[in-house]
């Protein structure tokens, strides 16, 4: 066992402590602990990634951020904040920093419950199920509301019996074709929930 007494601990940490506040000077421990956002994204190295930058769509800010794509699974491995982007200059949200989990997220729900008119059974359906029955209702909604002429018999081609309000999720590009697809049913009432 190592003798040591009071003198000679207080020596010994105190060169501790100097060594480590040190080291970052040369690139070391240190480094990791004082990164920005900026420093992290530039020691990125994409040798086995794709790097390319996108816009976070949780709101209409429009954060920029850098995605790194695996380049074998072409899926994403990292999502983080574009220094260079002149909104978030690097910086995230809690949401923007989470935002890989929209799409890589091994808990999100692949399969989703369906109850049949009248029935009291749920039942397991997968995304093209619900795809199709969403298009088949719109499509039986808008048949049975479509109003070629209004009561002065002027030429109107809408339809009074469907509604679309869009959510804060979508970024400018899927609002203009969302907006778009809408009015081509002949929707009157749409509405959007953008929000800073």
């Amino acid at each position: 066992m190592m003798n040591i007494n009071r003198r000679d601990f207080v020596k010994l940490t105190t060169a501790a402590a100097a060594g480590i506040a040190a080291v970052p000077a040369f690139g070391g421990l240190g480094q990791a602990f004082a990164n920005t956002a900026e420093e992290r994204a530039k020691q990125l190295s994409p040798k086995w990634t794709q790097q390319t930058t996108s816009v976070c769509a949780f709101c209409s800010v429009g954060c920029g951020l850098l995605v790194n794509t695996d380049l074998e699974t072409k899926r994403a491995v990292n999502v983080e904040g574009n220094p260079d982007h002149p909104i978030n200059e690097g910086a995230l949200c809690a949401k923007g920093a989470a935002s890989i989990q929209m799409t890589e997220n091994p808990k999100r729900p692949g399969k989703f419950l369906y109850r049949a008119p009248y029935s009291g059974e749920w039942e397991e359906k997968d995304w093209n199920f619900c795809k199709t029955r969403i298009a088949q209702l719109i499509k039986k909604s808008r048949d049975e509301s479509f109003e070629k002429k209004n009561a002065k018999g002027q030429v109107v081609n809408r339809t009074m019996g469907i509604a679309s309000l869009g959510s804060a999720a979508l970024d400018n590009e899927e609002c203009y074709a969302m907006h778009s697809f809408m009015r081509s049913l002949g929707l009157v009432y749409v509405e959007h929930q953008a929000r800073i």
